[in-house]
């Protein structure tokens, strides 16, 4: 690994790092808060939506004065393998900045397309191997392709993260043109493969969390083509999953949004991560 940079913020500290991944077969780039003290902290992973990097929540998420009062560590991975020798496409919604949180199994994607196994497995090893951090206790988020990143891990790796929340997520991949277009070039046309990583699919099939926040803004422009909250809250109804669905009024996707709520959602971390 290499360290890129460190700030002092609240107390805590701010660091970006590099590293190779086996995963992805590229650099890697993350960033972390750590709170002040030793340690070991819960970890809070956020994962970012599409065009975005570690950078964005990193630089416009204002979580820094809530993570440090509430002692919790914050990992923003980027969202897709990138350089020169990677696959990429002219569109904002697929290829660099556009993994969708899968393994892709379709040329040109497949060899390096391969943010599950990043995400689930590389990351928070190296991350455990490297900080003081306490893996016991973590929680996962994530906006927009990473809210779906983050209900789909979450539900495919029950007791792994104690705390489960989403700002504007895609809860219901397979009926909606972002998802369909990425599934489809990720992993092939057989939609029964797209269930495994549809968080409204997986419900569906059974699988489940205590609980679940999600936040969406009701002047969001991708609300009902793309996002859907609805769909989330009849599956969540139907297999009995507490659910808190906030319908913000005037609220947009943009990190105006998202920092507006952050303090809520690491608070709810919190509380569930004792």
């Amino acid at each position: 690994m290499e360290q890129k940079s460190e700030w002092r913020s609240h107390g805590g500290r701010q660091q970006v790092w590099t590293h190779a991944s086996s995963a992805t077969g590229t650099d890697m780039t993350f960033s972390i808060f750590l709170p002040e003290g030793e340690g070991p902290f819960p970890l809070i992973t956020y994962l970012s939506g599409l065009t975005c990097t570690h950078a964005n929540v990193t630089e416009k998420g204002e979580f820094r004065e809530a993570a440090a009062r509430l002692g919790l560590a914050i990992l923003a991975p980027d969202t897709s393998p990138r350089g020169s020798d990677v696959a990429d496409d002219p569109a904002y919604d697929l290829g660099q900045g556009a993994g969708f949180y899968v393994d892709a199994t379709e040329a040109p994607w497949a060899p390096h397309f391969r943010m599950w196994s990043y995400i689930t497995e590389e990351l928070p090893a190296l991350a455990a191997a490297h900080f003081p951090l306490d893996m016991a206790r973590q929680g996962i988020t994530g906006h927009s392709m990473g809210g779906h990143g983050a209900l789909t891990m979450a539900l495919r790796h029950p007791g792994r993260y104690r705390a489960v929340s989403a700002f504007a997520p895609i809860v219901a991949p397979s009926q909606v043109p972002w998802g369909e277009k990425a599934l489809a070039a990720y992993l092939g046309p057989d939609k029964t493969l797209w269930a495994a990583h549809d968080a409204v699919a997986l419900i569906d099939a059974g699988a489940r969390l205590p609980d679940l926040l999600v936040d969406v803004g009701d002047a969001d422009s991708f609300l009902q083509p793309q996002l859907k909250p609805e769909l989330l809250r009849a599956a969540c109804d139907t297999a009995g999953i507490p659910l808190t669905l906030n319908l913000r009024p005037g609220y947009d996707h943009s990190y105006y949004f998202i920092s507006s709520f952050m303090t809520s959602h690491l608070e709810w971390h919190a509380a569930r991560l004792g």
